[in-house]
């Protein structure tokens, strides 16, 4: 009989998600199983993880009742938003009330929930160093994910609040890799100024959160940030450089010009980049290194990152 405790892995298509249902697979002696929570069992990537051995089941994080079936029996369960598919912070909240609710009706032990800052209690709506997005947010994708901490400890749920970083997957999948400038040298492009930007690789997150469940109680009602290195831009771009074997710049812009870059999200992402270059003691203290080593002791730094997967990244 099959006594290894269940995780049931939301988004485990995705980079965190599928980060843990890896991490899980991969660990054999961990005392747990993956159950691989998606909306469409029949693609590439829903395949691959039932070939690697995941249990995977159809729910949909907009259907109550679709995840209180998914949720049936597990321990415990990995619950994260993707706000990049939709813009909106309101939907956010809402798949966290519906995660929130079928967690509560499945009586696991130990959720985590991939969350942020919710910037307004650093910087009001009041505030004008950065403009106010949607009429109530600062950084929408930020925000809804802090405000939707209250659901889960209403509910009671035993929880533990994960604060992820920037992914270094972003310079692969999210257009933030190095870009030729007008001269033709390569250069990455971000409003921090010198302070430094905290950053992981996706599946360490998976990892880190796999940690957690391993220490059973222990991080129940606590927030945890994890991070694999905090490093500034020029850091950032030097490490680039000695990867690629080509120079690549630190582009500093003003959070305004940021902003004004037009792609969707440009405006989120400005204020996003403002918030942790204003408020870098905040984001970086939060995000404790030897703590997420200590979760995940194969941490990678962004250099070993890089020597993994620098060919990977796109040169504009």
């Amino acid at each position: 009989m099959n006594d290894k405790k269940i995780i049931a892995v939301l988004g485990a298509t995705g980079s965190q998600g599928g980060g843990l249902v890896r991490a899980i697979l991969s660990e054999k002696s961990s005392g747990f199983m993956a159950r691989a929570i998606t909306r469409n069992v029949n693609s590439d990537k829903a395949k691959e993880l039932a070939r690697l051995g995941a249990e995977v089941v159809a729910a949909d994080a907009d259907d109550v009742e679709s995840l209180k079936r998914a949720f049936k029996g597990a321990y415990g369960a990995y619950c994260v938003t993707f706000f990049w598919e939709h813009f909106s912070p309101e939907k956010e909240m809402a798949e966290a009330k519906t995660m929130a609710a079928a967690a509560r009706e499945a009586g696991l032990q130990h959720v985590i929930w991939s969350t942020l800052e919710d910037t307004r209690k650093w910087v009001p709506l009041t505030d004008n160093r950065m403009p106010t997005l949607m009429g109530k947010y600062k950084v929408p994708h930020f925000d809804a994910k802090g405000e939707a901490n209250q659901v889960f400890t209403d509910l009671g749920l035993p929880t533990t609040f994960l604060l992820t970083s920037f992914y270094w997957d972003n310079l692969i999948y999210f257009g933030m890799g190095p870009r030729k400038d007008p001269d033709g040298k390569l250069a990455i492009t971000f409003p921090m100024g010198d302070k430094k930007l905290p950053g992981i690789a996706a599946e360490d997150i998976g990892k880190c959160a796999l940690g957690i469940f391993k220490k059973g109680r222990e991080f129940i009602g606590k927030t945890v940030g994890i991070a694999g290195e905090h490093l500034t831009g020029g850091q950032m771009a030097a490490a680039l450089t000695k990867a690629l074997g080509q120079e690549v710049r630190y582009n500093d812009v003003s959070p305004d010009v940021y902003r004004s870059f037009g792609f969707p999200g440009a405006d989120d992402l400005g204020n996003m980049f403002q918030f942790k270059r204003d408020f870098e003691h905040v984001f970086c203290g939060a995000r404790n290194l030897n703590v997420a080593r200590a979760l995940n002791p194969s941490l990678q730094t962004f250099e070993g990152w890089l020597a993994q997967n620098k060919s990977r990244i796109p040169l504009e």
